[in-house]
């Protein structure tokens, strides 16, 4: 059976899989990213696909990045976490490792794991959304990955959703992201704590007493034990979550949103809310089949099936 090799680069850290043709992970390794520093970046890949690889007939290599990856899926243009500008990867990987090498932004990777082998399984119009730090995401039509006409579509986290609203880290204002990511979620909870302490008793106390304690996982605990602070503050995320959706449905008319990310490991906390407020937007809602909603299936190993499979198919 034919092998690939996924490799899911972040700005912490390098996850890597060894995958079948089913999709099924073999083996799985890791590093630490050395974010400041390109070479020491591309011999830590190097490093996890030469283990990878031993001792077994891999095929070619997929390389998930956290940036924007050019048409040709060779280079990465920018990378907001990464020292990559103009990042000639798919050549520099492919000399230090002998392989064929496929060079993919992070969030379509994901999507096409789930598309091919997880979620979106079955459909073939798939938008998924990376619900994490930010808001990324992937589009999947007829069994084929949209990337647009530069390689770059799919940056859903940068659509304008509040004019003048919240600084961006891409230079704008009012970007999608900055409602409904990780980030918004612990913002939210922060705020809350901090206006109305008598309500966020449990979100304190699991903050060590401070607003500015409080992390995402604090967050999730509480919702998961069904704290009304925490699930009003997944609450305000899936609203935002779910109106953006009824503009992408507006304009892609998927069949299925696949949510993945760190945030969506929460599960109906946040799926529930972010349905409603679809439904509660959705052009002739009345009158149209409704897009499915469904939870990543792969977790976080979505990036390295995905792009394993992207690369088997180069």
């Amino acid at each position: 059976m034919s092998q690939a090799i996924g490799v899911d680069v972040g700005g912490t850290k390098i996850a890597a899989g060894l995958v079948d043709e089913d999709g099924t992970v073999k083996a799985t390794t890791r590093r630490d990213t050395p974010s400041t520093d390109p070479d020491k970046i591309e011999g830590a890949i190097s490093d996890v696909v030469r283990e990878l690889a031993d001792g077994h007939d891999v095929e070619a290599v997929g390389l998930a990045a956290a940036g924007l990856v050019d048409a040709d899926r060779s280079t990465v243009l920018f990378a907001p976490n990464l020292a990559w500008r103009r990042e000639p990867l798919r050549e520099a990987v492919e000399k230090r490792c002998g392989l064929p090498v496929v060079v993919e932004n992070d969030a379509n990777a994901a999507a096409w794991g789930e598309a091919r082998f997880g979620a979106g399984r079955g459909e073939d119009y798939v938008v998924m959304l990376t619900v994490g730090t930010g808001l990324g995401g992937g589009i999947v039509v007829a069994g084929r990955m949209y990337r647009g006409r530069n390689g770059i579509a799919a940056e859903f986290g940068h659509i304008t959703v509040e004019e003048g609203g919240r600084r961006c880290g891409c230079g704008s204002r009012g970007c999608w992201e900055r409602y409904a990511s990780g980030t918004a979620l612990v913002r939210e909870a922060r705020e809350l704590a901090a206006v109305s302490p008598a309500v966020a008793v449990r979100l304190l106390e699991l903050g060590g007493g401070r607003p500015e304690g409080i992390t995402g996982k604090h967050v999730n605990q509480a919702a998961q034990e069904g704290d009304e602070a925490a699930l009003e503050c997944f609450s305000v995320i899936g609203t935002w979550l779910g109106h953006g959706m009824a503009g992408v449905a507006a304009a892609l008319d998927p069949g299925t949103f696949v949510l993945g990310g760190g945030v969506s490991e929460a599960g109906e906390v946040l799926r529930r809310p972010t349905v409603r407020a679809l439904e509660d937007r959705l052009t002739a809602a009345n009158y149209r089949p409704q897009p499915r909603v469904e939870l990543a299936a792969l977790g976080s190993l979505a990036g390295i099936v995905g792009a394993a499979d992207l690369a088997r198919r180069r």
